[in-house]
């Protein structure tokens, strides 16, 4: 019987595993080796960690959890989720697993337009977050695939850092209004469809139909509705947001008493989307972890 599994060996999971494992909990931390920045050569916005290739950053994360004899970490997937009473019953290929509380860390995908070509370079010339990635481009010149409302964010925050930013609306509408500030921006609208976004060299060439190719630096992509990267939160009756996320609360408690949530996979209500950050995701995973100490505490 474990204190805490902990399911997903991303910045949220490890961060997880750490706090509990200070605290001298048994802690389980099962890692199926799948991560939303898997394709991602190096992560931004975490100060001492800018520019830091995400599996450098598990590595350390896994050698520094190594000195804590109460964390276990082991790579393996896992199949189902359940409530017995007081305990939950995690089930992996090499059988069951007893824990008194869960945490769940194990993200969620992306959904992409389905521009042919865009998911070979997501990830590597394709990205979600200016936050992550817009630096890198400075002063050259920056696409944006997406519809409206996320057109006009995405150009307005990329606008001060590309030496040029065109849009790629395939057809959609662009208000007067947005169209007036994209201007003001000095944005180019290109409302053609995208029949492909593939690499050229260190650049990504967007096929416009019935017009020339546009070669851009790097094109930041509109995802759809975010989707669970795991069935747990349907197999234990979580409650989501509309953004596709889990529901918590300041804590990390999800809608089932002993299940908790960290990174990108939930977010609490006042928010309309999770922050797709590692720095983010590490807090919650920590703040997680102290929610469940106290937990312990209480029994």
């Amino acid at each position: 019987m474990y204190d805490v599994t902990i399911v997903g060996g991303g910045p949220a999971g490890l961060q997880a595993a750490l706090t509990l494992g200070r605290m001298h909990k048994s802690v389980l931390l099962l890692d199926s080796g799948s991560y939303r920045n898997g394709r991602v050569s190096h992560m931004h916005n975490f100060i001492t960690n800018d520019g830091m290739p995400p599996e450098k950053f598990r590595e350390q994360a896994r050698a520094e959890l190594a000195a804590y004899e109460t964390v276990e970490v082991r790579d393996e997937a896992v199949a189902t989720i359940a409530r017995e009473g007081e305990r939950f019953i995690v089930t992996t290929a090499d059988g069951d697993l007893e824990s008194r509380l869960v945490i769940l860390a194990t993200g969620v995908r992306d959904q992409l337009p389905a521009a042919p070509g865009l998911s070979e370079i997501w990830g590597e010339l394709a990205y979600g977050c200016p936050f992550c990635h817009g630096h890198e481009l400075t002063g050259r010149a920056i696409g944006v695939l997406a519809g409206p409302p996320a057109v006009l964010h995405l150009a307005a925050l990329l606008a001060p850092i590309g030496d040029s930013v065109t849009v790629f609306t395939e057809g959609a509408e662009v208000s007067v209004d947005d169209a007036a500030l994209l201007d003001g921006l000095g944005v180019s609208i290109r409302p053609e469809p995208v029949l492909g976004a593939t690499r050229a060299g260190d650049e990504v060439r967007v096929e416009l139909d019935g017009a020339d190719d546009v070669t851009v630096a790097g094109l930041f992509v509109g995802t759809g509705k975010l989707v669970q990267s795991a069935p747990f939160a349907e197999q234990l009756g979580l409650d989501l947001q509309e953004s596709g996320c889990i529901a918590v609360d300041d804590l990390g408690r999800t809608s089932l008493p002993g299940v908790y949530a960290a990174g990108d996979l939930a977010h609490r209500s006042a928010f309309p989307m999770p922050m797709a950050s590692v720095l983010a995701a590490a807090a919650a995973g920590q703040l997680a972890g102290v929610a469940c100490v106290q937990q312990l505490l209480a029994h």
